[in-house]
């Protein structure tokens, strides 16, 4: 592709960056930052607005962040929403597909480009792997969705690398920095841009493959491992949903408007990505190719 000129950000926590801090302090990074980055390195000069907010329910992003996305006539816009109804024990993938689909109809109406995220397959994790059915369901729907409105789509059901834990924050729910990081690959393969690297290259470091001794005490840690979980991150969001508090309660969107990039920092540390640059390998060398677009 030629590149957006303009592109929007629609979602929840996963699209706010959660998981990703900023390394200013300020703010969350994320998936949504680098992938902007990239899109100005193809073609600089791009304006972005990131609408997302932790906590938000697909409902609430249809009724509060895609009117304002089509207000902005956006060349792209991503939509990624639904994790936090699935996490509902009543909730009805089947409903949360229909509000998602009003969401890409207003959204490809307006003349955008939408690419929109499938689920993520949660069966790595213990007790979340409860909700797997009803991820495969969404995540099924959104496919046939984006093939009807003619969508971009990031299928990260099939990012096979995102089973490994240490992507994941203590909480499970969020992507670390290497996390977001290969989730921005993911989307530049899906939009056809260049990327400096390769979402599929495993975590540093090899997981340990201990005896039957070691195993028993590996398997030992774990469930303690969950049992802290469940204390420290799954009780208290359940109880603030049945309370019907969101983390996002009172937070307005890191980027509300259309703006030309600020400088976002990859995940190694390297150099700023100011508006313009191109992407670099970690040895600093341009990354002269292009990645592969659509599914895997």
């Amino acid at each position: 592709m030629d590149g957006f000129g303009s592109y929007v950000a629609l979602g929840d926590s996963f699209t706010e960056g959660v998981g990703d801090p900023d390394p200013d302090g300020g703010r969350c990074r994320g998936w949504a930052d680098r992938f902007a980055a990239r899109l100005d390195a193809h073609r600089p000069g791009l304006r972005y607005a990131n609408l997302a907010i932790r906590g938000k329910l697909a409902s609430e992003v249809l009724a509060e962040q895609v009117p304002l996305a089509v207000g902005m006539r956006p060349g792209l816009v991503s939509l990624a929403a639904g994790g936090n109804d699935l996490l509902r024990p009543r909730s009805d993938p089947d409903e949360v597909a229909a509000t998602f689909e009003i969401a890409v109809a207003r959204l490809a109406g307006c003349g955008a480009a939408v690419l929109v995220f499938t689920g993520f397959d949660p069966k790595a994790f213990p007790v979340l792997r409860l909700i797997r059915g009803k991820s495969a369901v969404l995540t099924m729907h959104i496919r046939e969705i984006a093939a009807r409105y003619g969508c971009l789509v990031a299928d990260v059901w099939l990012m096979r690398v995102l089973a490994d834990r240490r992507l994941w924050s203590a909480d499970r729910l969020h992507l670390t920095p290497d996390g977001h990081r290969r989730v921005a690959l993911f989307a530049c393969e899906a939009a056809g841009i260049p990327a400096d690297g390769d979402w599929r290259d495993p975590p540093d470091g090899r997981v340990p493959r201990p005896g039957t001794a070691g195993s028993v005490a590996g398997w030992l840690a774990a469930r303690w491992n969950d049992l802290e979980w469940v204390t420290e991150h799954a009780a208290p969001y359940l109880s603030r949903r049945l309370h019907g508090i969101s983390t996002g309660d009172g937070l307005a969107p890191k980027r509300p408007e259309l703006a030309a990039l600020e400088a976002v920092a990859p995940a190694d540390g390297a150099s700023p990505l100011a508006a313009g640059s191109p992407d670099r390998l970690a040895d600093g060398a341009a990354l002269p190719g292009r990645a592969t677009a659509g599914h895997r």
